[in-house]
């Protein structure tokens, strides 16, 4: 399982990368122009998930999640309404 951890400052994804092995890339955000304001991501393959979690924390970094609440960091969304919502009547 390969994960992806997002870190703002390039020191911080390299103490991860080394202490965990993973590769250092630079992020992108979708419109973002500024190279200053995009994160320094570390890839990660089947990292020690306790280890991780410290890091993230200590690091301040959080991880890409594509399924909600797979590794308890994202938030399952709410359901669409199935018809109009009337305001009045």
């Amino acid at each position: 399982m390969e994960l992806i951890a997002y870190f703002w400052e390039r020191e911080d994804a390299a103490a991860v990368a080394e202490r965990l092995g993973g590769v250092v890339r630079r992020g992108r955000f979708h419109g973002e122009d500024d190279d200053e304001d995009h994160p320094w991501i570390v890839v990660l393959a089947d990292p020690d998930r306790p280890t991780l979690d410290e890091l993230l924390a200590e690091y301040d970094g959080w991880l890409e999640d594509d399924e909600p609440g797979e590794h308890g960091g994202g938030v399952p969304t709410a359901p669409l309404p199935t018809e109009p919502k009337r305001f009045k009547r």
